[in-house]
C-alpha cells in the first residue's frame, strides 16, 4: 500500500521539506501532486531524523504547505532506454523534445549508473580520430579516455564541439559502431539550435543522442543532465557493443547549478562559495568513462568547461584536471590571431596517447614526430620572448628560423577549417613538412633513421612557398584517407 504524505512542512527555493516520514532513501524518486491536480517530480537529497528534503525538477512556484500530496516512489531516478534513442532529442531528465513522441523502452537504468569494480577495468588503448590536427597529432584521444577541453568565454569551444560530432571516428572501422551521446547544461536557445541545426545539416543525426538542458530550465535539472546522458553511454556501450564518445558542456553551467544547490540547503561552502564535495561529484561524472574486460564497447568523454576568467587555477578545471588524463586548453592569443581551432599546445596534453598512437595504430613515427613539435614550439616561445626584449632583427639565425617555423606552424598546422577532416597521414605529414623547415642539428628528439626516412628540406620549402591562402585550402579540401 503506497503512503502518501499531506501538507508540507518548509518551502525553500527549489526545496520542500517534510516532516515525520519514514522508510525513504536517500535519491528516491518522489511524485508530488499540486491542488490543481498536477503532477511534478523531485528526489530526496537530505534525511534529517524524520525529515525529508526534497528536490523539486519542475520548481516549487504554486506549491501549499497545507494541500500539496507528497508521493515516494521506492526507487532512485531511473532512464528508460532503447536503441531507439539514437537519433533522438531530449530534455535534461530524458523526456524526448523532438516531437517523435515517446521511445519504445526495453529497460530501465538508474541514472547514477551501476558500481565497477576497478580490477575490471582494461586499459585504454588505440586512437579515436577527430580530424584535427592539434588534438590527433599532438593530444591524440585514446578510446576509454577522459580528455577535457578547458575554455574560455567568447572562444570557440561550441564549434570545436559541433566539429569532432561530425567528424570522430573509432580506428577500426570493420564490424563496428560508433556513436555519439551530447549533453549540453544550462546553454542558451541560440546555441542549442545551433548544435541540432548542424548536426541535421552534416547528416550525423542518426548516431547523435542528445540532451538539452537550456539556461532557462531548471537548474535541478541541470544536475540531472550528465547523469542521463551517461547512463545512455553506458547502455548502447555495454548492452550492445557501441563505442560511444560522450560530449558534455558546458561543466562550469553545471558547477555553478550545484554550487546554488548547495547554498539553498545550507551548506557550508568551499572555495570559490563550491561545496566541499565538488571534487568527488565532478568524479562520480568523469570516472564513468572507460573500457570493461569482457565487453565490446566503450565509453569515451570529452567535457567542456569555460574556466572563469581564464584562471586554468580555478576550483572547476583544477579539479577536473586532477581526475582526468590530461587536458586540451583553447589560447586566447591564438584565437585573437584567428586560428582556429585555438589549441594552446604546450599546456594542452593526453596522458594516455603513449599507449594508443604508433606502430598498428597510426604510424610508427608519431611518437618522435610529436616531441620533436613540442620541443620545437617551446623554443619559438623562447625566442619570441627574447625577441620582444631585444628585438627581431638582434635574434641569431637560428631564432629567426624558429619564429618562421613557429608561424608556419600556427598557420598551417593549428589553424584548419571548421569544415575541414584532415586524415592521420596528412596530419603527420604535415608536422614533418615543418619540422623539415629547421636545421637538421635541431631537430634532436628523433633517432638518426627516422629523421633520414622523414626530413626533406626541400621539400618542405617548395610547399610552404605556396600562398598561405591556397595551402591552407589544398588541406581543408584534402579528402580523408
Amino acid at each position: 500500500m503506497d503512503l502518501q504524505y499531506i501538507g508540507l512542512k518548509e518551502i525553500n527555493g527549489p526545496l520542500i521539506f517534510i516532516d515525520n516520514v519514514r522508510d525513504i532513501g536517500f535519491e528516491e524518486v518522489v511524485e508530488i501532486k499540486l491542488n490543481n491536480g498536477e503532477i511534478r517530480h523531485g528526489r530526496v537529497v537530505g534525511i534529517i531524523g524524520d525529515l525529508a528534503a526534497v528536490l523539486v525538477f519542475e520548481g516549487t512556484k504554486g506549491l501549499s504547505l497545507k494541500n500539496t500530496t507528497t508521493k515516494f516512489l521506492g526507487h532512485s531516478m531511473r532512464l528508460g532506454l532503447s536503441e531507439e534513442i539514437l537519433g533522438r532529442m531530449f530534455n535534461g531528465i530524458g523526456k524526448p523534445i523532438d516531437g517523435l513522441g515517446p521511445i519504445y523502452v526495453e529497460e530501465e537504468l538508474d541514472i547514477n549508473g551501476l558500481p565497477l569494480n576497478p580490477v575490471s577495468r582494461k586499459y585504454p588503448k588505440n586512437y579515436i580520430k577527430t580530424g584535427i590536427s592539434s588534438i590527433d597529432g599532438l593530444t591524440t584521444l585514446i578510446r576509454g579516455q577522459k580528455l577535457p577541453i578547458f575554455s574560455g568565454a567568447g572562444m570557440p569551444h561550441n564549434e570545436l564541439a559541433v566539429q569532432i560530432v561530425k567528424q570522430a571516428q573509432i580506428a577500426e572501422t570493420k564490424g563496428r559502431s560508433f556513436g555519439v551521446v551530447f549533453a549540453a547544461m544550462g546553454v542558451k536557445n541560440d546555441v542549442a539550435d545551433y548544435f541540432k541545426r548542424s548536426f541535421e545539416e552534416a547528416g550525423v543525426l542518426e548516431k547523435v543522442v542528445m540532451f538539452l538542458n537550456l539556461s532557462n530550465d531548471p537548474i535541478i535539472e541541470r544536475l540531472i543532465t550528465p547523469r542521463c546522458a551517461l547512463t545512455t553511454a553506458e547502455y548502447l556501450a555495454y548492452k550492445h557493443d557501441m563505442h560511444i564518445l560522450v560530449i558534455m558542456t558546458d561543466m562550469t553551467s553545471y558547477c555553478e547549478a550545484l554550487r546554488e544547490f548547495s547554498s539553498s540547503k545550507g551548506e557550508i561552502p568551499g572555495r570559490k562559495g563550491y561545496p566541499g564535495y565538488l571534487y568527488s561529484e565532478l568524479a562520480s561524472l568523469y570516472e564513468r568513462a572507460g573500457i570493461v574486460h569482457n565487453a565490446k564497447g566503450s565509453v569515451t568523454q570529452i567535457p567542456i568547461l569555460t574556466m572563469p576568467n581564464d584562471d586554468i587555477t580555478h576550483p572547476i578545471p583544477d579539479l577536473t584536471g586532477y581526475i582526468t588524463e590530461g587536458q586540451i586548453v583553447l589560447s586566447r592569443e591564438l584565437h585573437q590571431k584567428g586560428i582556429y581551432p585555438p589549441v594552446g599546445v604546450l599546456p594542452s596534453l593526453s596522458r594516455l596517447m603513449k599507449d594508443g598512437i604508433g606502430e598498428g595504430f597510426t604510424r610508427i613515427d608519431h611518437q618522435d614526430m610529436m616531441n620533436q613539435l613540442y620541443a620545437s614550439y617551446a623554443r619559438v616561445m623562447d625566442a619570441r620572448s627574447l625577441a620582444s626584449v631585444i628585438g627581431e632583427d638582434e635574434l641569431g639565425q637560428v631564432d629567426k628560423k624558429y619564429m618562421q617555423f613557429g608561424e608556419l606552424f600556427e598557420k598551417f598546422f593549428l589553424a584548419q577549417g571548421m569544415n575541414a577532416d584532415r586524415s592521420i597521414e596528412l596530419t603527420l605529414d604535415l608536422g614533418w613538412d615543418l619540422l623539415s623547415i629547421l636545421p637538421k642539428t635541431e631537430l634532436d628528439r628523433i633517432d638518426e633513421k627516422t629523421l633520414e626516412e622523414h626530413y626533406n628540406q626541400e621539400q618542405a620549402l617548395k610547399r610552404f612557398n605556396v600562398s598561405n591562402k591556397v595551402l591552407i585550402r589544398e588541406l581543408n579540401n584534402k579528402e580523408a584517407m
